[in-house]
Order: C-alpha cells, then structure tokens, then sequence
C-alpha cells in the first residue's frame, strides 16, 4: 500500500437540465470501415447551445455500431477492424445469410461493440480526451444508409 494519494477528484458541480434537444444524423457510409463523427456531434451541441449534461447517440442498426476510439493513428482503426474480422469470420458456417456471407458476421461485431455511447458535454464542449473521436462502424462490405440518433440532455446557455 503506497501513503501518497494518487487519485484525486475535482470538487462536484450540478446543473438543472432544462433541456431535450434531438436530431436525426443520417450517414452514408462507403461500406465496411469507421466514419468519424466527432464533428457532427459536436456541431450538434454547439446548434442546441448545449452547456453542462450529456450526450447520447444510438445507432438504429443491427449490422452497424458505435464506439469511441483512438482520433490520431490511422492504423488502431485498421488493427482494430482486423480484429473484429477474426473474431466474426465471414466464412464461420453462420446458419443466417439471407443478405451475404458478411450478414451474420456483421449482427456479432454489432453485438460485441456498442449500439449506443453517452458523452459529457462540459462548459459547451464535448468532454472527450486528446485522442478519442466517435465513430460508426460499418460492418457490411457494400455501402448503407446509416441513421443516428443524437440527444442532449441538460443545461444550455
């Protein structure tokens, strides 16, 4: 056990929400890959005049899904989506395959990432570190029409 403190906390604050803001993000992917949308997302809290609360997206997909990762080496992305391959091969025997061979592997990355992501939204801004974006993940090979849905619940200025 170490004597020196190595955790600190800044002191709480709290903020009424007085406000729901929603908006319908429609992306259009280029087919299997990450689409960053850390600019949308935060365009979307600078429109709402979004203060202090949080942020929610939900993707409104069963092939697709959302996470937060690394924003300055291109090859986590690469690495991460070979990854995602090994761990749902498209060539596994999966039973459903009514839309392709990369149908059912897609459900499964789906189901191992996320479908929804919460974010804090501080003083205006979007409370995400240095390095991290938001991004979807398109799972399929051919391109899609994607939908997310963004939230903001809290104060505005």
């Amino acid at each position: 056990m170490t004597s020196g403190k190595s955790v600190t906390r800044s002191a709480p604050s709290s903020v009424q929400a007085t406000t729901v803001a929603s908006s319908l993000l429609t992306v259009q992917t280029p087919g299997r890959g990450f689409t960053d949308l850390t600019s949308e997302t935060a365009k979307f809290i600078n429109e709402v005049q979004a203060r202090d609360g949080a942020l929610t997206l939900f993707i409104r997909h069963t092939s697709a899904s959302l996470t937060i990762q690394e924003n300055a080496d291109p090859s986590v992305l690469v690495d991460l989506s070979t990854a995602l391959s090994r761990l749902a091969p498209e060539n596994a025997g999966w039973t459903h395959d009514t839309e392709g061979p990369d149908d059912m592997p897609a459900h499964v990355k789906t189901m191992l990432t996320q479908t929804s992501l919460q974010v804090p939204v501080l003083n205006g801004k979007l409370a995400l570190g240095t390095w991290q974006a938001i991004y979807l993940i398109e799972h399929r090979a051919r391109p899609h029409r994607r939908e997310v849905v963004l939230q903001f619940i809290g104060s505005n200025h």
